[in-house]
């Protein structure tokens, strides 16, 4: 980048890209195409990777090498998952080891950026030539001493003697660009590799799309051989699935972690069977002092509700209705937490005492049989408002109305 389209850069660096396109600029030196690139990256960099937008000189792939790399926030997991990997092979190895990462699948580089300082080596592999050419520039303004090797990483792995870590993020897109969700279908198929990779690594993590039943990842994946399974959920959207494997792990358990931003729920598989409880006709919901809870994304899809009640002794309302309620509130449940005000049935009569009162509510249905905007236009209630009206099903079959705060 020139010195004109650098300072082009900095000039128009909270500028709407789409005005500056439209623009275009008197000064024949700078690089237009170039300069909208960069801008358009330091914006999405701000919200998506704050540490990489504050270091002065970083260059910015496009769009769609920056859509798909992860947010700093799921490198940052990725990060504290590996500092526990390699403590523990550490403290199982009676003499010193050299520790190295090999990233096959380098992409923009920010997983790589956060994990390679664990390590006492660290490669990059990309078989893309610009983003191979911006890892080369952008990692020593990071402070990482590494190597970037350009080639096919599937390829790559027949020459490696032996890694500590391989971490690998397999393509979702085909050749014509569009969206895959199958093991098999990203690039390279892990699935095919797998062997070779256990063999040439003590630890192999995979980046994989949230997409994915992770019942059946660990499957086709091989269960002796899964040690971790991480769902990965920010602002309670589930981002990715992280799993680790490793030739170690059939003794150990499997290790099933679900993180939203600061919750953690984690339990070990197989664990002993827990039984879903659900409430008599004698409810307590019926009364003021229930509260009510809603597990976040990530329990969500991993489906662990037996684990959840055990383990913070509430009770599900019903068995596919996902939501849980107690006498006496929990400060540190996973979740959403409220407190119950009102329960409505469905009659004419309960409705106007309880619900129709309400001129603004944050509708959330679970097992229900109308839909959100169903339930808005019949009870003519508008989004907003500080309270929460839950649509659900409970034991019996009953359909009610859940009037809650936040707390």
């Amino acid at each position: 980048m020139n010195e004109a389209t650098l300072q082009y850069v900095r000039q128009h660096a909270d500028d709407d890209v789409r005005l500056l396109a439209l623009r275009g600029s008197r000064d024949p030196e700078v690089d237009m195409p170039v300069a909208l690139q960069q801008i358009a990256g330091l914006q999405t960099a701000r919200r998506k990777l704050p540490s990489w937008a504050a270091t002065e000189g970083i260059l910015f792939p496009p769009h769609l090498a920056l859509e798909q790399c992860s947010s700093e926030q799921t490198a940052l997991y990725k990060r504290s998952v590996c500092c526990d990997l390699v403590a523990t092979h550490t403290t199982h190895t009676t003499h010193a080891t050299h520790r190295s990462l090999i990233d096959l699948t380098g992409g923009f580089g920010i997983d790589f950026s956060f994990l390679a300082p664990l390590f006492d080596q660290a490669v990059y592999v990309e078989q893309q030539e610009e983003l191979c050419h911006l890892a080369r520039h952008n990692f020593p303004l990071l402070g990482l001493s590494c190597s970037v090797v350009c080639t096919n990483g599937a390829d790559y792995l027949h020459h490696i003697d032996h890694a500590t870590l391989i971490f690998l993020d397999p393509a979702r897109r085909d050749a014509h660009g569009a969206r895959t969700y199958g093991i098999s279908d990203c690039t390279p198929d892990v699935l095919t590799l797998r062997d070779e990779l256990l063999e040439r690594a003590d630890f192999v993590m995979l980046k994989l799309s949230p997409m994915l039943d992770w019942r059946k990842t660990v499957s086709d994946l091989g269960e002796p051989w899964v040690r971790e399974v991480h769902i990965v959920s920010t602002g309670n959207e589930c981002k990715e699935l992280l799993v680790v494997l490793s030739k170690k792990a059939a003794s150990l358990g499997l290790r099933l972690v679900c993180v939203n931003d600061d919750d953690l729920f984690e339990i070990t598989l197989p664990s002993s069977p827990q039984p879903n409880t659900y409430p008599s006709q004698n409810s307590p919901l019926s009364y003021h002092s229930s509260y009510l809870y809603e597990p976040n994304a990530s329990i969500m899809k991993a489906g662990c509700f037996a684990e959840l009640s055990a383990r913070f002794s509430i009770t599900q309302i019903a068995q596919n209705s996902h939501l849980f309620f107690s006498e006496k509130p929990i400060a540190n449940f996973p979740g959403r937490k409220f407190r119950i005000e009102a329960v409505s049935a469905l009659n004419k009569k309960e409705l106007k005492e309880k619900i129709l009162p309400l001129r603004q509510a944050n509708i959330t249905v679970r097992n229900f049989p109308l839909s959100v905007s169903e339930l808005r236009k019949r009870l003519k209630i508008s989004e907003g408002g500080s309270h929460y009206l839950f649509a659900t099903t409970l034991a019996n079959g009953d359909h009610v109305l859940m009037v809650c705060q936040r707390i």
